[in-house]
Order: C-alpha cells, then structure tokens, then sequence
C-alpha cells in the first residue's frame, strides 16, 4: 500500500480502536489527544458480544479476555433483591457465539494503546480547524512546542460527546443535550462472587459488573436536573440507596471516599444526517453518543472503527468511496441502536409511576426467558466485515 496518512483525532477508546483498525490495514497513523496524559478516565464498561467481536477482529481479543472477567449469569431486579428477567448464560453464548466481558476502562485503553506504534500517539494537541478538502485535509493544531499543520488522507473524528469537529463541519446540529438522568461510577476492589446485574427503583437504577483481578465496576443512575453535585457523593448515594438489596450496601460500604465519579447522562437527540464531510469521518460519541442504558456506547465506537478499518483498506485513493461505505453500514445501526438505548431508559431507570413500573414489573416476570433474551441480545447479535 502507498504511504496513506490518518489523522485521528482524539485518544479514546474510540479513536485508539480506529487507529489500530487503520493501522492493521496499512495506514501510518496520528493520534492527536488534547489532554497531557494519554488514558482513560472512568471506572469500569460492560462489553457485549459485539464490541468483543470487533475487539477480537482488531487482535486484542485474548488479551482482554486475559484482563477482564466474563460475565456471570444475572439480570434484572427489584430493589428488594426479587428477580424480574434472569439470563441463562449458556443460552446467550449459543445465541451469540461468545459471552459478555466486563473490563476496567484503562485495562481495555492500555491495551489498544499499547498496540500502536507509540510513535503515532501525540498528547497535548488542541486541534483547532480541520479542512475536510476533496483530495485531501489539513489539520491545523496546537502542541506543546507551538502550533503544526498535517496534511492528511482522511481524518477521524473521535473527539468526544462535544467534538469541536462535528461543530466546525455540521455548524447548524444542536449538539447534546441532557437525557434526564445522572450517574455515578466507581471501580472498586470486592473479591466476593457477584453476578452481572442491574436494579431497578422508580427513577432510580443501580448495576454491577465483575472486572476481574478482585475488582468490580458499579453505577447508579437517578433522575435529577442537571448540573446538580452534593459536598459528599457517597454519602448521597447511601442515603439513596442504602435500603436495596445486597450486596448494594456492602459495595458502597467497600467504596473508598474520593473515587465516585458523577456526570450528567448526554446524548445527541438529533440525529446527523450523515458522518462524513469530505475526508473527515465521525466516529464514537461524536458521530452518535448515546445514553448507557444498552451499554453500548463503547461498543458502537469499536464497531464504527472496525468497519473503518475494513472500507479504508485499499488506501488513500479510495477513501471517498470508503466513506460513503462507512456512512451507509455504521449511520442506521449505531442511530438505531442509540434510539433504542434512550427507550430503554425510559421504560427502565427513568421510570418513576408506580402504577407503570408495576406494570412493567409483571411484564417482565412473565416473559418466557428465551423471548427475554432475545430481546437483550437483540443489539448485540453483529459480525464484524469478513477481510
């Protein structure tokens, strides 16, 4: 292959996977990340069949699996510990080929970093335009030595919920808004067997996913205004919470003060009419974040960047037809997938009635299993480009 250049923008899992997709394929690659430190902030992910299929197809499934701990047989509560769906995890791998995996954040980011040349990694580099240009773009940043122009065969966008990329190339898209919810994440050490789970309350859910090495990543969601913080997160959150079922009260007991995270849940609820302008490509939460109620917003970046990957591997002179590839397989899915995930919240965690959670409640209890995870696995069943 001739010497084809991208320019990623953005050191995500996104961008990373994109970039060791584009590098499998032959592509000299740069990773522009504007923070000091390339990794990860958050705690734990809960990775579907699909993103472990897309992380196998990048080379990094093993090591991963190594990492991580695939997930035991869970599903659905109430808050006093009764189970409304259950998943047979037998059942789901003969559905799905391969089980979920929960990792650690910076385990699933060091390792894609760690699979690129580290000569490709830039940190400290605010892009501030990209030209998207039909033979080629120009990426104008500025790093700790001053400011650099790239010239690039395509550049991605994986520059995040609120990618200056997506603003400077659909200037007229509303952004993100608020999807009503908050949450709250931390990765803690608890070597006590628990099953992948969540919990719903009205208003209010509470998730827990094995990581491996003894750890475990768990979450609360409840719905709240934006913008809203308390002088002690944990302390708020026992409060909340505190009367569920075990094991909630001893994994917020075996939190240690200081490492809840709280973020207001975003999303883009307008949808873009297209992920490509030129040779510029989004990617990830740029082109279609999404709330985590699927859990699979790292999941359809994993996705997005192996599909790349694939439609890019003839190189430079193909792109345009590569992207138009790219667009018309990842913008109805991840869109369809981001539509569902924000439904989901809503008959899930923001469902606050009692009358209706009541409903739902039964509803659940009184579907078959089989149908139940039918139903879960519906966005997960995807294969990666075969070649």
């Amino acid at each position: 292959m001739d010497d084809s250049h991208a320019v990623v923008v953005g050191g995500g899992i996104g961008g990373l996977s994109a970039a060791l997709a584009l590098h499998r394929h032959g592509w000299r690659v740069t990773v522009l990340e504007r923070a000091a430190e390339l990794r990860e902030v958050g705690a734990g992910l809960s990775l579907m069949a699909n993103a472990v299929r897309g992380l196998d197809a990048l080379g990094l499934g093993p090591a991963l699996r190594d990492g991580g701990h695939g997930e035991a047989p869970g599903g659905i509560r109430d808050r006093h510990g009764r189970w409304l769906s259950r998943v047979d995890a037998t059942e789901m791998v003969r559905q799905l080929g391969t089980t979920a995996l929960g990792v650690h954040r910076a385990t699933l980011h060091r390792t894609l970093r760690e699979a690129l040349p580290a000569s490709s990694l830039h940190t400290d580099a605010t892009v501030e335009h990209v030209e998207p240009g039909p033979d080629h773009a120009e990426v104008r940043y500025q790093g700790p030595d001053g400011p650099h122009t790239l010239r690039a065969d395509l550049v991605v966008g994986a520059d995040g919920l609120r990618s200056r990329i997506r603003a400077q190339l659909w200037p007229r898209h509303p952004g993100p808004v608020y999807a009503g919810s908050t949450a709250w994440r931390a990765a803690i050490a608890f070597p006590d067997p628990v099953p992948a789970a969540i919990t719903w309350g009205p208003g209010a859910e509470f998730g827990m996913v094995p990581i491996g090495d003894g750890q475990l990543y768990w979450y609360a969601a409840l719905n709240a205004p934006p913008g809203g913080h308390a002088p002690d997160e944990l302390a708020a959150l026992r409060e909340r919470f505190g009367d569920w079922h075990d094991p909630i009260p001893a994994l917020m007991a075996a939190t240690p003060p200081g490492v809840v995270l709280r973020n207001d849940i975003h999303h883009l609820a307008v949808p873009l009419p297209t992920y490509v302008r030129g040779r510029v490509a989004l990617l990830g939460d740029a082109a279609h974040a999404m709330t985590p109620n699927l859990g699979q917003g790292a999941g359809q970046a994993i996705e997005d960047a192996v599909v790349l990957g694939a439609v890019c591997a003839a190189g430079a002179a193909a792109v345009p037809a590569a992207l138009a590839a790219y667009d018309e397989q990842r913008r109805p899915r991840s869109q369809a997938v981001a539509r569902a995930s924000l439904n989901a919240g809503r008959f899930g965690q923001q469902l606050r009635n009692p009358i209706a959670v009541a409903v739902r409640d039964n509803a659940l209890r009184l579907t078959p299993a089989r149908a139940a995870l039918r139903s879960m696995a519906r966005y997960a069943d995807w294969r990666p480009p075969v070649g």
